[in-house]
């Protein structure tokens, strides 16, 4: 439970921009208004979009909000408070979050563009993997930005796991081909593909997509498949725009979310998840190898408003 109660408190620091930006402005709110009217409802709305949790999903949130106040008929601004956070913490359950691929023998595709932490997320990804048991070969697909490959080189080194790699340049579908043909002679539970971003290009990234997909289909077929999108939590509403960018070249089935240290725009949890209807499944709040962690909507609701609530 230390771990798991260090990585809250480290969740906790890391949300304390977003925090100041949303809930001290709520706690405001509720104390400075002494009925719900109107004028409450459009200021909450105001404080919930500034603090990117998104237009739609405030929308949804200020909905179901007004739906509660009137059937209880709540009063009192301050009884408001539970009833908003009951309603962010809904709007971030997407039922059970898969982690389907680390039961099975599974190829797992991260994609991202530059600068996001994407090959960094593998190199934790494949290190936790490995310390729960796992037999994990990594891909270094990225093969066109300058130092990809060395930096999931030294990942795989620290992590301890098997890195197949080919020059800079170098075709990504071949080196998923080569890490394929690997994983199976190995019989490696897990294979985690670094692969590129390029999402100014979008034609060249769907075709390089898709050859990879279809090497792995006729190469890999019994392979649970998983594909990963790597998002900067500090670029708010962009990191959405890009989620639905990758959505259109890749059939997402998570979010990797990073960078939520220190950021003021943590709530772009709660709109990735509500609008895109896809699952935040790793957060992402540090360099250290643990600093990636599974994504629990409780623990992230807990944290932001500081309720102590928290499981563990």
């Amino acid at each position: 439970m230390e771990e798991k109660r260090g990585f809250f408190g480290r969740l906790v620091d890391g949300l304390a921009k977003t925090r100041s930006n949303i809930v001290s402005g709520i706690d405001n709110l509720f104390s400075g208004f002494s009925a719900i009217d109107e004028d409450f409802y459009e200021e909450l709305e105001e404080i919930l979009i500034m603090g990117d949790l998104g237009i739609r999903t405030t929308m949804s949130i200020m909905e179901e909000l007004r739906v509660k106040v009137k059937e209880q008929h709540i009063k009192e601004p301050s009884e408001c408070k539970q009833l908003l956070i009951d309603s962010i913490r809904e709007q971030m359950d997407l039922g059970e979050n898969a982690y389907e691929f680390e039961n099975r023998t599974s190829v797992v595709l991260v994609i991202g563009v530059n600068g996001v932490g994407k090959t960094t997320s593998a190199g934790k990804l494949a290190g936790q993997l490995k310390d729960s048991g796992k037999k994990v070969i990594l891909a270094a697909a990225d093969t066109f930005r300058a130092a990809a490959i060395e930096q999931l080189t030294a990942w795989a080194n620290r992590a301890g796991v098997e890195i197949i790699a080919q020059q800079e340049g170098s075709d990504p579908a071949a080196v998923i081909y080569d890490a394929v043909a690997a994983a199976k002679s190995r019989k490696a539970d897990v294979l985690i593909c670094d692969t590129a971003g390029r999402l100014h290009n979008k034609k060249n990234l769907m075709e390089e997509l898709k050859k990879i997909n279809r090497i792995i289909d006729r190469e890999y077929p019994d392979a649970y498949r998983e594909t990963l999108v790597v998002l900067d939590g500090t670029t708010g509403q962009n990191a959405l725009s890009q989620a639905r960018q990758f959505m259109e070249v890749a059939d997402i089935t998570g979010i990797i979310l990073t960078k939520l240290d220190g950021t003021a725009k943590g709530g772009i949890a709660v709109a990735i998840q509500s609008e895109l209807g896809i699952p935040v499944k790793y957060i992402g709040i540090g360099e250290q190898i643990d600093d990636l962690q599974k994504f629990n909507s409780e623990d992230f609701v807990n944290a932001l408003f500081q309720t102590r609530e928290t499981a563990g």
